[in-house]
């Protein structure tokens, strides 16, 4: 057995900032004395309670098992996992073959009270280790209360609790010890991290600058040091207070923050000038938000058009026409001539008012009925359309995304004959969906003078 200050020495190694915790854990989990029956390990998500409580049981050589509640789907499969995983240490520390038969149903907290019993009876010190057990799914509502006084009734026998909140009544017993894990403070997060900090360059391209690979790990550490308290200050002390969030926050803005070093527009010691020349990356939130579409597509999937039906462009142009040509000029624009060929005008009428001087599609765009906006659909279709429910479906939906809005009084029915209608987009996003379906939507717009 190791002396208990090389063990402290070894854990405070393993777990920084966590002295005080590991010590009491050491004295209350010794292997020469007496454990108590029921021990509460409790605070918030990523402070190191699971892994330290298991770190310390295995430096002690003390026989125990872990159970994750987070796994188990039912109360019931909760107790049927606890007996398996007893029944597997025991049978790893020994060389006997144990019959699982009598072991075979556990239906309640009873059956496992009395299966364990009998598995430890005679046998050395135990600890089983309930890993988020506040937060068990389907929990039968006195789970705490008799885990809690499974140490009483078996002999060498205790009970870890891993929670969040402790509840001052939930265990309905007085005397239990607890141990607190607080969160990590803004210098414990930074010395935490600090001791794994990742490489400035990621390939070192010329051996002859004598840039040897101390030097790189020196200013590894210098700048990650900086870089820790720069993320800190200006995002994870309002966002990411948590180690794991902290953690990947800067391992997100570690790569963009060091390139001007990496392309040689600054050294590894111009922090100041580094930080005022990166700030940017600091005043967003892109770090703390998870994609799974990197944000280049998102971009470029934001300037281009919807991926539409066919018919759904077409309406789409054609809605573009009704709101923003006059409707006495649609006999010019979408009358078809007798050998069913559409007629392509311009405006050549070469009147124009004289107090309009910029075009109308720079205007508001104008109210629509359903009606119009099915005959100008007919008429610039290359072919013949049935009237369908599949139309009156698509306009529905393109309601539905806002790419067509209802104005008036709205009623129940979208496709009331009575609504009017009005565009929700302008000519650069009309003109790509006109192209997408060889369809120029220039040639039957109204000019200016109209």
């Amino acid at each position: 057995m190791l002396p208990d200050e090389l063990v402290l020495t070894t854990l405070n190694s393993q777990f920084p900032c966590r002295e005080l915790q590991i010590r009491q854990l050491l004295s209350l989990f010794s292997p020469f004395l007496p454990s108590p029956p029921t021990l509460v390990v409790h605070g918030l998500d990523a402070t190191g309670k699971s892994s330290i409580v298991k770190a310390v049981l295995e430096e002690n050589s003390i026989s125990h098992a872990i159970v994750n509640s987070r796994e188990c789907i039912t109360g019931r499969h909760l107790l049927e996992r606890t007996l398996v995983a007893c029944l597997d240490v025991v049978e790893a520390s020994s060389e006997e073959k144990l019959d699982r038969k009598p072991y075979a149903r556990c239906e309640n907290i009873s059956a496992l009270s009395t299966h364990l019993q009998r598995l430890f009876e005679g046998r050395e010190k135990f600890t089983l280790v309930f890993d988020g057990i506040d937060k068990q799914r389907e929990a039968p509502p006195t789970l705490l209360t008799a885990l809690a006084r499974f140490g009483e009734s078996i002999p060498n026998f205790s009970i870890v609790m891993i929670i969040t909140v402790p509840h001052p009544s939930a265990l309905h017993q007085t005397g239990i010890p607890h141990v607190h894990f607080p969160p990590y403070t803004r210098d414990e997060s930074i010395t935490i991290l600090s001791r794994n900090p990742p490489p400035i360059f990621l390939e070192l391209s010329d051996p002859e600058l004598e840039y040897t690979d101390d030097l790189a790990a020196e200013d590894n550490a210098w700048v990650w040091g900086r870089f820790l308290a720069a993320v800190w200050d200006s995002l994870a002390k309002g966002a990411a207070r948590d180690l794991v969030s902290y953690r990947v926050v800067c391992t997100k803005l570690w790569r963009p923050f060091v390139a001007p070093i990496v392309d040689g527009t600054f050294g590894t010691r111009d922090f100041s000038r580094l930080m005022v020349h990166r700030r940017t990356i600091f005043q967003g939130e892109d770090a703390l938000l998870s994609r799974i579409v990197p944000k280049s597509t998102t971009v470029a999937s934001a300037a281009s058009t919807h991926d539409l039906p066919c018919y759904s462009k077409y309406l789409l142009c054609a809605a573009y026409l009704a709101s923003f040509n006059p409707a006495r000029q649609d006999n010019v624009y979408f009358m078809k001539a007798s050998d069913k060929k559409r007629r392509r005008r311009k405006n050549n009428t070469g009147w124009t008012a004289k107090n309009r001087k910029i075009s109308r599609h720079l205007l508001m765009p104008s109210p629509f009925s359903l009606d119009r906006l099915l005959g100008i659909l007919r008429a610039i279709l290359p072919h013949d359309l049935a009237q369908t429910a599949d139309i009156y479906t698509q306009i529905a939906t393109l309601s539905s995304i806002r790419l067509l809005v209802r104005t008036g009084a709205v009623g129940a029915d979208v496709l009331d004959p009575g609504c009017k209608w009005r565009v929700n987009y302008g000519f650069e996003y009309v003109s790509k969906l006109g192209r997408s379906v060889d369809f120029e939507i220039g040639e039957y717009l109204a000019g200016g003078g109209e």
